[in-house]
């Protein structure tokens, strides 16, 4: 930094302001100093110098690689974080670097606070990290004081896309399930309460399954082997949806005219014009806004009672959807 202000005619002190993009040096000043580092080949070292303030303005955010809609949230809370001055380290979870791995790394890096998108880790260890520190759960329903909920109401939105199946006249509609996490339990009973409001128990088939495409193309084949095919399947995600569209193409069954198909995020995959799939919009935006906020409010300015944020979730018609044939 001496070099940089010796350099730019500066003093070491402005040097830093520039550098922490705080008030104090004008637009020439300023350009000069970056200018001046440039040529130097100098890189701010930004841990450094917020350890050394005892902050490190950093929220640590939790993230399932191949999923769509989660790397879309990432790009929410990276510009919502940008309004509050805040900066984002990713953990990603992977088929070989689980949620609890990615978490503790988080906290090796010294995260002021934890943004789980669709956290699966058991209650309890949930509430004990909300102790540790402020730490908002995206996407799933959880009930601890310690801890800053903010989430779309799942249920409904699967009972919209029942709702809306049903008003086309589908009978036979089965749901792709998401296994034995809170989020997969509560679009299951979404699914179970639509269909008795529209005196559809009779017809409740729950497919096992998870969020991936590989369980998709594995209800397909239950489907393509068993005895009938449904009308219509409302799948826990969009990804497992596509991966259903994917093999049921194969296996010469039309979408929408055999089988109507759901997913659930409204992901980017969702909107392809070779996918077109009807979905159930999250509001990632809004989620994202929620929860940086409610970081702010955590580090910033001393609250310390419970958020519980809940949006409405919006059914988007697509083309994978129609009257039966």
């Amino acid at each position: 930094m001496r070099d940089v202000a010796a350099r730019a005619g500066v003093s070491k002190a402005l040097v830093s302001l520039v550098f922490r993009n705080a008030p104090g040096a004008s637009a020439p000043t300023r350009a000069r100093v970056l200018e001046a580092a440039a040529e130097l080949g100098y890189r701010h070292n930004r841990t450094a110098s917020m350890l050394a303030r005892r902050r490190t303005h950093l929220l640590g955010v939790t993230m399932t690689l191949r999923s769509a809609f989660h790397a879309e949230l990432v790009e929410d809370l990276q510009e919502a974080a940008d309004e509050f001055g805040y900066e984002l380290a990713l953990g990603t979870v992977t088929r070989t670097h689980d949620e609890r791995r990615a978490i503790e790394k988080l906290l090796e890096f010294r995260c002021e606070g934890l943004v789980l998108i669709g956290a699966e880790l058991p209650a309890p260890r949930l509430a004990a990290l909300g102790k540790q520190l402020p730490v908002v759960a995206v996407g799933r329903r959880i009930a601890s004081p310690d801890l800053d909920v903010v989430r779309t109401a799942d249920d409904q939105g699967v009972g919209q896309v029942v709702d809306h199946l049903a008003e086309l006249g589908h009978r036979t509609i089965a749901h792709l399930d998401g296994g034995a996490g809170t989020i997969a339990s509560d679009r299951r009973r979404g699914y179970r309460t639509a269909m008795r409001r529209n005196g559809l128990d009779d017809h409740v088939r729950i497919i096992a399954g998870d969020y991936t495409e590989e369980a998709g193309m594995a209800a397909a084949r239950t489907l393509l082997d068993g005895p009938g095919l449904p009308t219509a399947v409302v799948a826990v995600n969009d990804r497992s949806a596509v991966g259903l569209l994917d093999s049921l193409a194969r296996g010469g069954v039309d979408v929408p005219k055999a089988v109507s198909i759901a997913g659930y995020d409204d992901s980017t995959l969702s909107r392809l014009a070779h996918v077109n799939l009807t979905t159930v919009g999250q509001q990632p935006l809004d989620q994202a806004r929620h929860a940086v906020r409610a970081m702010v409010e955590r580090l910033d300015e001393g609250r310390t009672a419970r958020r519980d944020v809940v949006l409405t979730p919006r059914l988007v018609v697509r083309g994978t959807t129609s009257v039966p044939r």
